[in-house]
């Protein structure tokens, strides 16, 4: 069995290959040749802390399941919140092949889908991005949107403002750290929101025509980034149906409200990179993407991962 730290995932993983391996994984997924049955969260502690449990299949390159922490205090202690592994089995034995480091995989993989939900429903002009969120998961989006679309402009908003001037600050003159959320998407063509906030932190009148959207952070039904109005207003695209109708917290409170109906949601993002939906008619169209990932995801990035590292002599091999 092979481990791999986050470092030489990182290192393997590059943002070019995250989107193409993330693209046949979604693909697979809306074509019946992968599984990602609902997650299961178990509360472990105070503070939201929670255990997450993503198995799943591909049809040739094995099954496994990622097995991660979510501890939202970690930040204050150096740590991202996201901790984990994802444990990858080959499909002829069952034989346990490979232990991967979660939390660095979970973040390239992410982005990686964010960044095809942007090729395929944004512009092909948008190149105007705001960061709402300062953490990993804005690095890892700033480097996979640039894959994308030529980036003109960029700004990032946190509510811990030294940490967003700190973001600009790594990333040089191309990015601006915003006074305020609205002030950063004023004129965006592109908005991901990558937070942990409960609540929303992006409000449609704040949007221009246009705008594509990658809402990211919030993945609990009683969670969302995004207002009612925004969901509204979309052409509303998921990474899975069976999640989204789970656990997209924005979706839930919108249809709720009675502000949409269960139609509202047009489908998977896998069916728009099949060619089976198109969700932008026109340049004013507001598109959104919810992300919440899902074992197919995980586990494609993970199988590729094994194999440039058996094939480069990387990583620790133990025996059982």
């Amino acid at each position: 069995m092979r481990i791999l730290n986050g470092a030489e995932v990182r290192a393997l993983l590059t943002p070019r290959a995250a989107l193409e391996v993330m693209e046949q994984a979604l693909i697979a997924l809306v074509e019946g040749r992968a599984q990602a049955p609902l997650r299961t969260a178990l509360a472990v502690g105070p503070e939201g802390r929670r255990m997450g449990v993503m198995p799943g299949a591909l049809a040739t390159d094995g099954f496994g399941v990622k097995l991660l922490s979510l501890f939202p205090g970690n930040a204050a202690r150096g740590l991202s919140s996201h901790l984990g592994l994802v444990a990858l089995f080959e499909p002829d034995t069952g034989r346990p092949v490979a232990l991967i480091e979660a939390s660095t995989l979970t973040a390239l993989r992410t982005a990686a889908v964010s960044a095809l939900a942007t090729r395929l429903m944004s512009r092909p002009d948008a190149g105007d991005l705001a960061l709402l969120g300062s953490g990993e998961q804005a690095h890892s989006h700033l480097a996979a949107l640039a894959e994308v679309r030529t980036l003109r402009r960029v700004r990032v908003w946190s509510r811990d403002r030294a940490h967003a001037q700190a973001f600009a600050d790594h990333h040089g003159p191309q990015v601006e750290a915003a006074a305020s959320a609205a002030a950063a998407v004023e004129g965006a063509d592109i908005i991901c929101t990558l937070t942990a906030s409960r609540t929303p932190i992006l409000e449609s009148r704040w949007v221009a025509d246009g705008a594509h959207i990658n809402a990211v952070g919030a993945c609990t039904p009683d969670a969302a980034e995004v207002d009612e109005a925004l969901v509204a207003r979309s052409r509303y695209v998921v990474d899975l149906r069976l999640s989204a109708e789970a656990e997209a917290g924005e979706y839930l409170a919108a249809r709720a409200a009675g502000a949409i109906s269960a139609d509202h949601l047009l489908g998977e993002i896998g069916e728009v990179a099949a060619g089976r939906l198109v969700p932008r008619r026109d340049a004013r169209d507001v598109t959104l993407f919810k992300s919440l990932g899902n074992a197919a995801e995980d586990l494609a990035a993970a199988r590729w991962v094994l194999d440039k590292a058996q094939a480069q002599g990387i990583g620790l091999t133990v025996s059982l």
